[in-house]
């Protein structure tokens, strides 16, 4: 089963290209480079049982029910949940080592502070990479996780209810040439970083998993220094069912691992 969605894809240009977080010192301010919005095709994992795989697409999902019944600040749930995603990256992925460094939640709000990324990217340059490693670590640990098999994996959940609308969507990586990436600078008040942003290409297969329940997960490859493809990804303008109006409500958690 396939849908039809918009995407908002990078555009090829001769200058290097950036985006702004928090520009101005207001939270929330994002300065975006120019970006070309574009009809796909995505393809319905669920429909199928699940065809796409971690091993073989670098990006997976799964049914993993959390004890956390919300995100917000009025508890400190990270711990629980932190333990939680530990496990699940020991079960699907074998690895041996898990640091989760980050959470992001994202509401599709005009007022939120963090909505969903709508730009097909990925989040971090093999220098982005490197260098966020050294921040996580420190220069002799990090290092010593160079000498082995480390990566970056993100794993995503919806928070509250069913995601009706503008799910989160993934490029098989064998569908993207090496000239579809785009070098971007992500410049916050504080640091520097770098991503990866693709630009259009008619062979690009996305897929994306139908009405993902707080249940379920999507953990996705953004790194490997052993070579495991990178996934593009990015929030999808489409709607399941147009009766039904929840606002899209998810967590990001950013994870370090070793195998």
């Amino acid at each position: 089963m396939t849908q039809t969605a918009t995407v908002n894809y990078h555009v090829h240009k001769p200058e290097r290209q950036a985006f702004e977080l928090d520009a101005g010192g207001i939270v929330g301010n994002l300065i975006s480079p120019e970006l070309a919005p574009t009809q796909v095709t995505v393809f319905d994992e669920r429909a199928v049982g699940v065809d796409a795989t971690f091993d073989d697409a670098s990006v997976g999902f799964t049914n993993y029910p959390t004890v956390v019944r919300s995100f917000d600040d009025s508890v400190d749930w990270r711990p629980a949940y932190d333990a939680e995603l530990t496990e699940l990256l020991k079960t699907e992925v074998a690895a041996q080592e898990v640091i989760i460094f980050d959470h992001t939640v994202r509401v599709d709000d005009p007022d939120a502070d963090r909505k969903p990324a709508r730009n097909v990217h990925s989040d971090y340059s093999l220098h982005g990479a490197k260098q966020r490693l050294v921040d996580i670590l420190g220069e002799d640990r990090a290092a010593d996780w160079s000498a082995g098999h480390y990566a970056f994996i993100n794993v995503w959940r919806p928070v509250g209810a069913t995601i009706n609308s503008a799910p989160l969507g993934f490029i098989l990586p064998e569908s993207v040439t090496d000239d579809d990436w785009i070098l971007l600078d992500l410049i916050y008040p504080d640091r520097k970083g770098q991503i990866m942003g693709l630009a259009a290409n008619d062979d690009h297969e996305w897929v994306y998993m139908s009405k993902m329940t707080p249940d379920d997960v999507a953990y996705f490859n953004i790194f490997d220094n052993r070579g495991r493809p990178s996934v593009a990804h990015s929030a999808l303008d489409m709607v399941e069912d147009p009766t039904i109006h929840t606002i899209r409500k998810s967590i990001e958690s950013r994870t370090l691992v070793r195998y």
